[in-house]
């Protein structure tokens, strides 16, 4: 049985988002089309509590885009985004909730960041997608969603190490490029760990209407 995930479709992540990612509201369309085509489809969100270690507000004199080290780790720095309860966190109003089986969140241990969808950056916790993938009898998983170039990289990273067959939907998903040629630099990375990186053109249910 083969899965989508949809990564990250918040507001925040949206034009005129707190982290806007460029065009990302065009994959809200696809995401719909597509969902109505799986037996399974789960979303996640960045679930971030209020200080979040990874918001630039956290460490004064930097700023978004800088790194620091948190927790042990490299982590990048963002603008507030995705505070729990907030409508910047919530899903995009256009994305048909009603397909969507479960959501699960990420993100939420204010020391350390969560890029993928299954496991935080150290993977110290796991977000329990997996286990509940394997629960329903997927051994197939196809991604989309925002950005290519972080949650998205990682979960297809991660996916594989799972033993997923993995495949990202490239033109559903769209991706920040902080810095020139990151997306590119992703997609090769997910290519090379044995994700297939595939068109919606390519996929035989692309033109079924959603559910």
């Amino acid at each position: 049985m083969s899965a989508l995930i949809l990564v990250d479709l918040q507001n925040d992540f949206m034009p005129g988002g707190a982290l806007a990612v460029p065009d990302g509201d065009a994959v809200i369309p696809l995401a719909n089309r597509l969902a109505g085509s799986f037996d399974l489809v789960v979303a996640t969100q960045d679930w971030h509590p209020p200080g979040h270690g990874s918001f630039a507000s956290q460490h004064p004199g930097e700023s978004p885009g800088d790194s620091v080290e948190l927790d042990g780790l490299r982590q990048e720095l963002w603008p507030d985004h995705c505070v729990q309860g907030t409508s910047g966190a919530e899903l995009h109003v256009g994305l048909d909730a009603r397909q969507i089986t479960k959501v699960f969140q990420k993100g939420t241990d204010p020391r350390i960041d969560s890029y993928s969808t299954f496991f935080d950056n150290a993977h110290r916790k796991s977000t329990g997608l997996a286990d509940y993938l394997k629960e329903k009898g997927v051994g197939e998983v196809y991604l989309m969603g925002l950005a290519t170039d972080y949650c998205v990289k990682f979960s297809g990273l991660d996916a594989v190490k799972l033993g997923f067959k993995t495949s990202v939907i490239e033109d559903g998903c769209r991706g920040i490029n902080l810095r020139a040629g990151d997306v590119s630099r992703a997609v090769n990375e997910m290519k090379s760990a044995g994700a297939a990186i595939v068109s919606s053109k390519a996929l035989p249910w692309n033109n079924l209407p959603a559910r």
